[in-house]
């Protein structure tokens, strides 16, 4: 693409700013070229999120390409959408992501035209009078036929490898430990230094170095290796998600799950249910079980995944071993598959998921998803959350609107899903320390380790709740770094 007039090199924040979805933050050089950083989609509302979705910020037809972190939904989802409106670029990623996206985007069209067609028939419901396919009915943003063509525009590369989008731009992944795939994206762009070519004959050029950090792993995960350190900039964009808070340390957090398996499962004969992200929090929660079993210290009852998803996305895990952590190589010189044992299946049938509504014994259920907006758990917390017996154990962050956060609200005695209102008898209870997140203490060591924090000219904080994000701006100041900055949605930065 040619441009004609030069520009000064910006960045305008269109989603993930003060919350932590829709991530998507568009820049352009000073030679035109436009660089969008994830196109994630907004969840946790149910349809409210519908034209947040549509109304993206700019045209995808003058977009150049997209560079993607990771392939969880709210940094990838709306990538199929783009490419319907018009955007015919590349997507650069890892090759892990790329698998992961083709897997979660397929999901996340299914899931949309399930949404649809529910919202629809309410609405034709509560309109009886109204002709059929008039504008008060919504169509899903993309359907399987968009996704398939989306990932045609998906070029890879390998961690580590400097490479170029274009003539005044390079770009580096740098593993963030945060999901299998997940990178780091190190933007190098060549450009006129205005202020310095206005004061002198010559056309002054220079690097400059921008990090977007997606989000970043912890400093120690089972499954997953550390953050890696990655290459000095002088522009830094970074999540906030744990941006006031501390995680507890990995080994209580084995303790605390054995110990909430026993008294669920073991002393009030009840059944276990676990809301997860189908990508890397099951994977990490199973992996932990298997080490439990291998011990011999996990009670004999039946361990369920109960999601399609999950199923897949494990199989992709197992694709990518030298991406996995120590730990989990030196599991597998004894244990050929560390996601796998005899106590644990995996349910794709929709029907045996139904069947596990009825089921009277102790065992535990693990299913999507992770913030109980939708999926097969919704269904099994439905029917279970009456039962004293029971536990709904959050492994993750929810976002305040949705369901999984409202659960846990202090005195709750009533909750509403499906639109009926139900008892809450089952214990609510919660570990943090299965996070993929790191906390503002591990986000921080890891910064100062991998910068000089001195030639950071700027910082960006996105993708955490306000809270979490002015708070998460304190610590990052008492670190050192300078300039620090919470955007507002649709805010546009000059560099």
């Amino acid at each position: 693409m040619q441009h004609k007039f030069k520009i000064t090199m910006k960045i305008q924040f269109l989603g993930a700013t003060r919350e932590v979805t829709g991530s998507k933050h568009l820049i352009t050089t000073d030679s035109g070229h436009t660089i969008l950083l994830d196109c994630g989609m907004y969840q946790g509302k149910g349809m409210e999120t519908d034209a947040a979705n549509r109304d993206l910020g700019f045209d995808p037809a003058t977009l150049d390409c997209v560079v993607l972190s990771h392939a969880h939904i709210d940094h990838s989802g709306l990538i199929p959408y783009i490419v319907k409106m018009g955007f015919k670029g590349d997507i650069y990623c890892t090759p892990a992501t790329r698998d992961l996206c083709a897997l979660m985007l397929a999901d996340t069209a299914f899931i949309q035209e399930q949404d649809v067609r529910t919202y629809n028939k309410k609405i034709d419901k509560q309109n009886p009078h109204k002709e059929k396919g008039k504008k008060y009915k919504i169509e899903p943003l993309y359907d399987q036929k968009d996704v398939n063509k989306a990932m045609k525009h998906f070029v890879t590369y390998s961690y580590d490898r400097r490479f170029r989008l274009f003539d005044d731009v390079l770009l580096t992944f740098t593993n963030s430990g945060h999901m299998l795939g997940g990178a780091i994206c190190s933007l190098e762009i060549y450009e006129n230094d205005l202020k310095q070519s206005q004061t002198t004959s010559n056309n002054v050029k220079r690097w400059k170095r921008l990090t977007y950090t997606g989000d970043v792993g912890r400093l120690h995960c089972h499954i997953l290796p550390p953050p890696q350190l990655f290459p000095q900039c002088d522009y830094l964009i970074c999540e906030s998600t744990y941006g006031d808070r501390l995680h507890d340390e990995q080994m209580v957090t084995e303790e605390q799950l054995l110990g909430v398996v026993e008294d669920t499962c073991v002393y009030r004969k009840g059944q276990l249910l676990i809301p997860s992200f189908s990508v890397g929090r099951t994977q990490e929660i199973v992996y932990v079980l298997n080490q439990l079993y291998n011990d011999g210290r996990l009670p004999q009852i039946p361990v369920y995944v109960d999601s399609p998803m999950s199923t897949n996305a494990t199989q992709i895990f197992r694709m990518y071993p030298e991406e996995l952590s120590d730990e989990v190589r030196d599991t597998m010189r004894f244990d050929h598959d560390p996601f796998g044992f005899n106590t644990l299946r995996y349910i794709t049938d929709i029907n045996e998921s139904k069947a596990l509504n009825h089921k009277d014994e102790p065992c535990i259920i693990i299913s999507a998803s992770g913030m109980l907006e939708a999926g097969r758990i919704k269904h099994h917390v439905a029917n279970h959350i009456s039962d004293p017996r029971c536990t709904i154990l959050i492994v993750g962050y929810c976002e305040p609107s949705t369901l999984g956060a409202r659960i846990q609200q202090p005195g709750l005695q009533w909750i509403s899903i499906f639109g009926l209102d139900r008892r809450i008898k089952a214990q609510i209870t919660k570990i943090e320390g299965f996070s993929g997140h790191g906390d503002y203490r591990e986000m921080i060591d890891y910064f100062t380790r991998s910068l000089d924090v001195k030639q950071v000219q700027q910082v960006f904080v996105v993708h955490g709740d306000e809270t979490a994000a002015e708070t998460y701006k304190g610590h990052l100041e008492d670190a050192g770094l300078k300039n620090v900055e919470v955007p507002q949605k649709g805010q546009t930065v000059e560099l």
